[in-house]
This record gives structure tokens, sequence and C-alpha cells, in this order.
């Protein structure tokens, strides 16, 4: 998974999952204008293991983290060369040849290493199928990414919110699902046809609300909203602490 190389950036001009678009109104009586893309919709769902009570999450690299990683390293203070034995310091890195883009001329050392853009994040997929309904969507999801074999009726639905209001304004439904080690079926791991690469984590319950906040995690606000809400919700219930 953290064996990324060849990297290359270039403009978007055609995608099937994202469309950008810019929105002319009036409000109040002033013009304004606003740049913003059209995306799918989505859902995600917080997989608790009654068994090893443990939550399951999926662990992938994601290219746009990776690259805001690279742009924010290149605002950091160059670090001071170092200096060979004679004392000299070491050569700079070459200009890129004539014909030559940025990207290109960057040598592999300047990029962050691939762990910059790899996340932990809840179970989650495109709404992009019209005949299914969020259930079944999410069902599939927790099949495929995770290896769990559920009901659609065993999803219970905890709310749904929007994600970048800035930029997409899409819908995210979050769902809840218990799951246990009979209901694993497979390795999980996504649909490799679709390009995906997923590795499957569980993070024992005792230390979940540890794991929400602890910033040297990369992780997604899904991933901390539903472990507050299963210690709001379900841990009374249940009678078992998430060792806050």
């Amino acid at each position: 998974m953290e064996e990324i190389n060849s990297v290359e950036v270039g403009p978007c001009t055609e995608s099937e999952y994202l469309k950008p678009l810019r929105v002319h109104y009036n409000q109040n009586g002033t013009k304004k204008t606003w740049d913003f893309m059209q995306t799918h919709d989505s859902v995600s769902v917080l997989i608790f293991n009654t068994t090893s009570h443990c939550f399951v999450l999926v662990k992938q690299f994601r290219p746009a983290v990776y690259m805001c990683e690279w742009e924010r390293s290149k605002k950091q203070p160059p670090q001071p060369a170092e200096k060979t034995e004679e004392g000299a310091a070491g050569a700079a890195a070459p200009e890129p040849q004539e014909g030559q883009s940025a990207s290109e001329g960057e040598s592999s050392s300047q990029w962050p290493p691939a762990s910059a853009g790899v996340t932990y994040e809840l179970c989650a997929g495109l709404v992009d199928k019209p005949d299914l309904s969020l259930e079944e969507i999410a069902r599939q999801e927790v099949l495929e990414e995770c290896g769990y074999d559920i009901s659609a009726a065993k999803l219970k639905r905890i709310s749904s919110y929007r994600s970048g209001v800035g930029v997409t304004g899409a819908k995210q439904t979050l769902f809840y699902a218990e799951v246990s080690d009979d209901n694993c079926v497979g390795a999980g791991g996504g649909e490799p046809r679709e390009g995906e690469l997923i590795e499957v984590v569980k993070v024992p319950l005792h230390e979940a609300m540890t794991f929400a906040y602890d910033e040297r995690i990369p992780k997604t606000m899904g991933v901390i909203f539903s472990f507050i809400w299963f210690h709001n919700n379900m841990s009374p219930k249940y009678k078992i602490s998430t060792n806050v």
C-alpha cells in the first residue's frame, strides 16, 4: 500500500466522479460568484464486532491527502544541506531540463513518504446506484471493504450530514452495524477492478477514544464523530468502557 512512485500531476479535464462548476447569484442585492464541485453523495458505516469488542475501520492511501501534504512540505523552511567529509555543502538538486515540467523535475527524495497519504476511515462508498437503497449500498460496502456479510436490516441509521460544504456540499449518511466473527466471509480489501486497495484495521473498544483524539493518527471526522456517538449511545446500554 505504501509504495508510491512515478507521481505526475496534471489538469483534470474530465472525470466520472467530479465536475467543477461556477455559480453566479444575487444574495441580498449583492452579486456573488462561487466555484464548487459536483459529486456523488455517500454512505459510511461504523462497524462494531461484538465477538472481539472492536471497531472495524479501513486504512487506505488517499492521493488528495498525499498532495496536500506535498504542498505543505514545500512551504516548510529548507533544511540545512548536509556537509560532506571535506566540509563542503551537498550538491543542490538539478534544475528541470527544458521541456520538463516542475513535477517531472522533482527527485523522488523531494516527495513525502507514501505514508503521508494514508488515512484511517469508516467503511464507506458512493451513492452511485440509483436502483439501490442507501442501506443496500452500505451493506455491499461492508462486504467488499471489510468482508462481513450482513443483511440491510441490521444497519441502524445514525444521521446524515453535509461534507465539504465550501467545495462539494455532498451529503453523507452514517449507519451503525454490529457484526460477529460468524459474519466474516472474506478478507475484504475493496474492489480491485475499481482501483481500491484497502487494509482492514481493528481498534479495540477500550482504545477507541484515545485513538479518536490522537492527532498523530490521520483519520476522518466520521471516525471521531462515530466513536463519540457510540460512547454516548451504546456504551451505557452494554455497560462497556470506551476508556474516556
